[in-house]
């Protein structure tokens, strides 16, 4: 469990220093004051950060975590499972990721309103020309070193059944985004990807799935803005029974993807 821990805390230490001192630095070089730098790291002046600026510091920040945890060996990465060709296992992958989209939407308009601090930042980095590359490959595979690779890895060594690690990894994934309205969403996901973690001893299904969700809201949004700040009712145009049809269908996807996962990983 101190394993863990520790590595819960490095990850944080590094994601928040290394994302402000890219931020402080662009400050400075363009031609601001360290006392007005100081402002906007204390939580003042928000609005001077850029879309370029998020997008540099969530990059920096996702490099530095992932150099770190693989040269300390908090995490080991190898192409054991790959040399295995889990073909069959990537494809359920993406469809049972694919099945869980609107699902998991749906069970997170039926809680309350949860407080929303990021989707301004959302918005920016995927507006950004260099937004894909860091919100859909660097981010998902950074966190699966981090958060299956090193975190749930030390839990399964902590405890005797399987699912009290793979539960707390998922609570720690969620809390760790400190942004309310994307727990319940992170928190299945991280069950979800931690039972694939758990199954091949892999992070590689977990990135792939990762990718997939990440992708998708990518691409909606860029093909259509305004769905960020829309229920799914409203995406169908206040149709419900288009929103019923649509979860049916999602379910026929994600349920046969997880049946074929639970009989072709191995563990």
């Amino acid at each position: 469990m101190k394993k863990a821990l520790y590595y819960l805390l490095g990850f944080a230490l590094m994601q928040f220093f290394l994302t402000w001192a890219v931020y402080a630095v662009w400050l400075l070089a363009t031609g601001h004051s360290f006392e007005f730098v100081m402002t906007v790291l204390g939580g003042d002046n928000a609005g001077v950060l850029t879309s370029p600026m998020f997008v540099s510091g969530s990059a920096v920040s996702s490099a530095g975590i992932l150099g770190v945890f693989l040269w300390r060996r908090w995490a080991v990465v190898s192409q054991n499972y790959l040399r295995t060709r889990p073909w069959d296992v990537f494809f359920w992958c993406v469809v049972a990721s694919l099945g869980t989209l609107i699902p998991s939407v749906w069970l997170q308009e039926l809680l309350p309103d949860l407080p929303d601090s990021m989707t301004g930042t959302f918005k920016m980095v995927m507006s950004n020309d260099y937004g894909y590359f860091v919100l859909c490959l660097l981010v998902p595979l950074a966190e699966e070193v981090v958060f299956r690779g090193a975190i749930l890895r030390a839990l399964l060594g902590c405890f005797d059944r399987h699912w009290i690690a793979i539960l707390v990894s998922a609570a720690i994934f969620a809390l760790i985004h400190l942004n309310p309205v994307q727990m319940p969403h992170a928190f299945l996901w991280g069950l979800f990807l931690g039972w694939m973690y758990y199954r091949t001893g892999s992070i590689l299904p977990g990135v792939l799935a990762h990718w997939v969700n990440n992708t998708v809201a990518y691409v909606v949004y860029v093909l259509y803005p305004p769905s960020a700040d829309m229920t799914l009712s409203q995406l169908f145009g206040g149709n419900q029974n288009s929103v019923v049809l649509s979860l049916v269908f999602s379910l026929f996807i994600l349920l046969p993807g997880i049946y074929q996962l639970n009989m072709r990983m191995k563990r």
